[in-house]
């Protein structure tokens, strides 16, 4: 090959390289169009669904359709408790609640709302599930009650599955209901709005607990019992002022 044809070749070869670079960059620019006008709007539908599918929130001195009350709401004084299962302060301070019950009933009305620390406790989330699908059953308080009372047991279990399920044949649930229900998003929502509810509301740690909407701090029993006491002579003393 001479000269001549061998500059004819490497030109050609040069004209060809410019072609397929060309062509490379009008398709980049296509592709980012198409995101601009395709991906661009499915992230903005995503962000939107996330948002609106987001359930609402409730103060500590509100009362929700779906808040798992014990005692009458005709009572004047509220105890709201954020907690999670697996937290052994959360369990103390139920015991504390369940010794001054007998002394607050008449008085007074508890609702307990999700704050599960996932981060420190890894089966709180699961325990939370399980007592909001019993809580379709009517039983809540009864599945509440079985896993404050044995924490220490499941709390330390590499898969505490089995022994939730034990709690739930113990309390004659339908199992297969129950697993059912621990996958609905409105079961799944409710634990995620209980919590952002209580971030809303000042909760940074577990448990806190609220009387009329007044964060009280690690109440002993007696303390307790005062408390729900004043708040008790106070709205009885509006009422009779109005």
């Amino acid at each position: 090959m001479n000269k001549k044809d061998k500059r004819e070749q490497q030109r050609k070869i040069k004209e060809q390289k410019q072609q397929a670079a060309k062509q490379k960059q009008h398709n980049q620019k296509m592709l980012t169009r198409i995101g601009l006008f395709v991906v661009a709007p499915l992230f903005a539908i995503a962000v939107l669904f996330t948002i609106f599918s987001q359930g609402p929130t409730y103060s500590p001195v509100e009362v929700a359709d779906n808040d798992h009350v014990r005692g009458s709401t005709d009572s004047p004084v509220s105890i709201v408790v954020y907690a999670d299962f697996q937290c052994p302060a959360c369990a103390t301070e139920n015991q504390t609640i369940a010794r001054a019950w007998p002394s607050l009933r008449n008085k007074a009305h508890l609702i307990f709302r999700h704050y599960p620390v996932t981060a420190a406790h890894r089966h709180t989330w699961e325990a939370s599930l399980y007592a909001e699908a019993a809580g379709r059953q009517g039983r809540f308080w009864e599945m509440h009650d079985l896993l404050f009372a044995n924490q220490v047991v499941w709390s330390s279990l590499p898969d505490a599955e089995d022994q939730f399920d034990s709690y739930a044949m113990e309390l004659n649930l339908d199992l297969d209901q129950l697993k059912q229900d621990m996958r609905l998003d409105e079961v799944v929502q409710k634990l995620r709005n209980d919590q952002r509810g209580g971030n809303q509301a000042g909760v940074r740690a577990t448990p806190t607990l609220f009387i009329n909407g007044n964060l009280v701090n690690n109440p002993t029993q007696t303390r307790l019992i005062e408390l729900v006491d004043n708040a008790y002579e106070e709205a009885l003393a509006e009422d009779t002022a109005s």
